[in-house]
């Protein structure tokens, strides 16, 4: 069977722990950041699990990285 390949853009977007979690970023990061207060911008920098909606579409896009 052939290798399958990565999704690029999921592989930028998305890591995977050890124990097999999806974690992404959230949303809103970048854009109009300065008048939000410290607080807010503090809760941009950590990852956030990814919804298990999601996360068999995400498995085929990183065949390699999730079980």
């Amino acid at each position: 069977m052939p290798k399958l390949k990565t999704h690029k853009g999921a592989q930028s977007r998305f890591h995977i722990t050890g124990s097999g979690k999806i974690m992404r970023a959230k949303g809103g990061k970048s854009h109009l950041r300065l008048k939000k207060p410290k607080r807010v911008k503090r809760l941009y920098d950590g990852k956030l699990p990814l919804s298990l909606a999601y996360k068999q579409k995400v498995s085929r896009l990183l065949p390699y990285g999730v079980d």
